[in-house]
């Protein structure tokens, strides 16, 4: 079985992964920067593969440079969850500027909820919410966890939700009861997206915001449903990719037709 690669431009990260024998065998997580076809180009002279396909934000600028051929995110990140959780049958996956949630089953995609035109919610968002509030994007999700209260965020937007936090700080509130609200406003937006999808166990939570232990357990509690995480959520779409690099040709896979 030839080495197969998959590579995730996404607006904020570029992640890559290499499979051997349908194991992973090495990945890679890097900026996308202001300039997402060098930092490809560096990611993808590292290593040495037989096949690749690319998903992602970018994935056209790297067919267009390279001639590889591309997945939509949607099917990439279907196929990387259900490979990951065979009995996969919702994914959600919240990344640097878009959220989506997939209905899946057997690796397919059955229906899909996106939303891509606004960050509220996304890894942006909590980005600027973090400097904001004096903390690490890293450890937002922990101090929220120390909240003795939640204090509400009436505005998802940005540049509000900006504006609201700084005059909530002035007032005296604690950043850690703030961080907490705003955890909720997200959760309420995504509630939102999977009400109007619907979901079904089991539930994988992928995407860099993934890593966020407040919004996980809080999605939890909510839905009463156990959240599933990948130990790396962020390489998903790209493993994804990889996946059907590998099996492009296979008559098994041919639903998984690249596009």
């Amino acid at each position: 079985m030839p080495k197969a690669a998959g590579i995730d431009i996404g607006s904020r990260t570029i992640k890559f992964v290499l499979l051997t024998d349908s194991q992973i065998t090495a990945y890679r997580i890097i900026d996308t920067g202001t300039d997402p076809l060098a930092n490809s180009k560096s990611i993808l002279s590292e290593n040495k593969f037989d096949v690749i396909v690319a998903t992602g934000y970018g994935r056209h600028l790297i067919q267009n440079h390279f001639g590889f051929p591309v997945v939509t995110e949607i099917k990439a990140y279907a196929i990387g969850a259900h490979f990951l959780f065979p009995n996969c049958r919702t994914v959600i996956d919240i990344g640097g500027q878009d959220s989506k949630i997939i209905k899946v089953k057997d690796g397919q995609v059955l229906d899909f909820e996106m939303n891509d035109r606004c960050a509220a919610g996304t890894g942006k968002f909590l980005e600027v919410m973090a400097q904001t509030l004096g903390f690490s994007l890293a450890n937002l999700g922990e101090e929220a966890l120390k909240a003795e209260n939640s204090v509400p965020i009436s505005s998802m937007c940005t540049v509000f939700a900006e504006s609201e936090v700084i005059s909530l700080i002035a007032r005296g509130e604690k950043p850690k009861n703030i961080a907490l609200g705003l955890h909720e406003s997200i959760l309420n937006r995504l509630l939102s997206m999977l009400g109007r999808i619907g979901f079904e166990d089991e539930i994988v939570f992928a995407g860099g915001v993934a890593k966020n232990r407040c919004l996980a357990n809080l999605l939890a509690k909510r839905i009463k449903k156990k959240i599933l995480i990948p130990q790396e959520p962020q390489i998903v779409g790209a493993l994804g990719a990889a996946l059907i690099a590998t099996y492009k040709n296979d008559k098994k896979y041919d639903q998984l037709s690249i596009k």
